[in-house]
């Protein structure tokens, strides 16, 4: 019970701290959203919808740059190759923010429910 406990606390925070460092990280990056996304618009990316909101709108602005075709279907010698490069780069990273944030909160909601199962196994002993 109490090891379980324990262990439930420390995945809690360290989902918490995951969460907090990559929100800050995102913040120092100083990332707005662009006006034309779909939703967002105008607002500092912080957390995982905002970084899919710029991600998707980064995706559309790269599309339309390079004549709907992708970073890999373009001629190696076409200019706008390089502009589709960094378009999936910086997708890539705010991709990568998403899946830390959902790592984050598996850890903490598992974490939670090890607390849980840890103060209800204590409950039960007798």
């Amino acid at each position: 019970g109490l090891l379980t406990i324990i262990a439930g606390i420390v995945l809690m925070l360290g989902g918490a701290t995951t969460w907090f460092v990559v929100t800050d990280q995102l913040k120092a990056a100083n990332i707005t959203v662009a006006e034309d996304a779909d939703w967002f618009a105008g607002k500092t990316v912080n957390g995982p919808l905002d970084a899919l909101s710029q991600a998707a709108i980064i995706d559309k602005h790269a599309l339309e740059a390079a004549g709907g075709k992708t970073y890999a279907e373009l001629d190696r010698e076409d200019p706008v190759r390089a502009t589709a490069m960094n378009a999936a780069f910086l997708r890539s990273s705010l991709f990568t923010s998403v899946v830390a944030y959902g790592v984050a909160a598996f850890a903490a909601g598992m974490g939670l429910m090890l607390v849980l199962i840890g103060w209800a196994l204590r409950r039960l002993a007798p």
